[in-house]
């Protein structure tokens, strides 16, 4: 196969410095995958344990309010507020705002700590109802 010299190369990876935006964009993908899949299995696993009797749900409610269960659904939390807040970041470039460089590198630090901050509040919100 002959190159035609006319069309650029593409740059290597190692030409290209590591960024927020990149990780953003990065992360919107996993998040993405996760909350499809990973909620996909514990939406079913509830339909299922709600639809199959009280000792199966006993059993379901044992786990997702366990230890593990608040885990995953801190994990799927995060997942889920990372991924909207990409997600309007992303609208927000899709309607031609937010391109400078330096702009958008503070939005796509805006969505890490965003996430992070969102899925404190709603776990501290969620985890001190369970005790009152």
């Amino acid at each position: 196969m002959n190159r035609n010299p006319s069309r650029p190369l593409s740059p290597h990876l190692s030409i290209w410095r590591w960024g927020p935006h990149m990780l953003v964009s990065i992360l919107h993908r996993v998040t993405g995958v996760g909350l499809a899949t990973l909620g996909a299995v514990a939406l079913i696993w509830w339909l299922m344990a709600a639809a199959s009797g009280p000792d199966s749900y006993a059993t379901f409610l044992h786990w997702a309010t366990g230890w593990f269960g608040i885990l995953v659904g801190i994990g799927l939390s995060w997942a889920f507020f990372q991924h909207m807040l990409s997600g309007l970041r992303h609208f927000v470039m899709d309607i031609g705002a937010g391109y400078e460089l330096s702009r958008n590198k503070f939005w796509a630090n805006m969505t890490l700590v965003g996430s992070v901050l969102l899925t404190a509040l709603l776990w501290a919100w969620i985890l001190w109802g369970m005790r009152g």
